[in-house]
């Protein structure tokens, strides 16, 4: 990838495809529609304005330009940044020089928490982007025991214990009191059907549990499952990703509505649509470009996502990359994404 333009299966002509290509890089640059004057000089071809004009609209015909409002330019559709980025993008990797400031900046880090934190960090700094990076996936983590109390005013004190060794205590409030006798049998029951299993298979059965009735199952069992659910899933993971740099979007014109940033803002905070698109690419091989409504999340319908994996011997543990504007500079972001990635992983192997 370094270095080369990616190969070209594009369904336009040669001189359409330069045209394409330069007018995405103006636009990517200067974010202003590109008019046909402009285009001529960017490409430098000897062609008279109607010329121009002429293969500007067959491109606005098969859906990769449009023209915004009543302005004369054009500007790039989803398609034609597609069309660009898999046959007309040139990539180019960073330098040498840069590299070493990139690889210094895990150097003095020990830990893998802070070392997602500085690669999100540094991804956010380097693109103006936000930067994204999902938490290395642990082993599997298992349910090992459960343990229902009672406390006054009809409280129980639920204490989940996972094969990590992790002790997640809550104070869960019940609409009615239980006995210890009640809870010890809830706790057993719980304990028998679900020891040994997986904490996210355990959470999916319980939800399973709480959306029919069981004829074997009285209500205080129903009420325990509900308890157990409540904790379960309190001991779900709150920092699966980092996110870094989030208010650099607010410096795009067209991320910059008040409703668009909220909407933005809000997925950043529960974090749940970021990261299942990470999941998403856990699989994948190589870096994985999402542009507009590609990612299947109606919020980034003005985005674009770029991500690849990480990995600890030879394993993808994690998944990171960068979120912004559909007109971002994938001829740069590209190659950092690859190589922060890249880093990050050799500086996790010396955890």
């Amino acid at each position: 990838m370094a270095g080369e333009t990616r190969q070209n299966d594009s369904p336009v002509n040669e001189r359409a495809q330069v045209f394409l290509k330069a007018l995405v890089e103006r636009y990517i640059r200067d974010g202003q529609p590109v008019g046909s004057r402009t285009l001529a000089k960017d490409t430098g071809l000897d062609l008279s304005p109607a010329t121009v004009r002429n293969v500007m609209a067959d491109l606005e015909e098969l859906g990769l330009l449009v023209s915004p409002h009543a302005s004369a330019g054009r500007v790039p559709t989803a398609a034609g940044y597609r069309l660009f980025v898999d046959s007309l993008l040139t990539v180019r990797p960073p330098s040498e020089q840069d590299i070493a400031a990139l690889r210094s900046q895990f150097e003095t880090v020990t830990d893998a928490k802070t070392l997602i934190e500085t690669a999100s960090n540094l991804l956010s700094g380097i693109t103006h982007l936000a930067g994204v990076v999902m938490m290395p996936r642990r082993e599997r983590n298992v349910f090992r025991q459960i343990e229902l109390l009672p406390l006054a005013e009809a409280r129980v004190l639920a204490i989940l214990i996972t094969s990590e060794g992790e002790v997640h205590n809550r104070v869960l409030h019940t609409e009615r009191p239980f006995s210890p006798a009640q809870l010890e049998e809830a706790s057993n029951y719980l304990n028998q059907i679900f020891t040994g299993q997986d904490l996210d298979e355990v959470r999916r059965r319980l939800v399973e549990d709480l959306r029919r009735t069981h004829e074997h199952m009285d209500q205080v069992m129903m009420r325990a499952t509900a308890l157990a659910h409540q904790v379960v899933t309190s001991a779900e993971r709150k920092d699966d990703c980092y996110i870094a740099g989030q208010t650099n979007l607010m410096e795009f014109g067209e991320l910059a509505s008040m409703e668009r940033l909220r909407q933005l803002f809000e997925a950043f905070n529960q974090k749940r649509e970021i990261l299942h698109l990470l999941d998403r690419c856990i699989a994948a091989s190589g870096v994985q470009i999402f542009i507009g409504e590609e990612s299947g999340y109606s919020l980034l319908d003005d985005c674009s996502v770029v991500t690849t994996a990480y990995r600890v011997e030879g394993e993808v543990v994690g998944v990171l990359g960068v979120i912004g504007p559909t007109r971002m500079d994938y001829q740069r972001v590209i190659p950092i994404v690859d190589v922060t990635a890249r880093l990050l992983s050799a500086a996790l192997r010396q955890t």
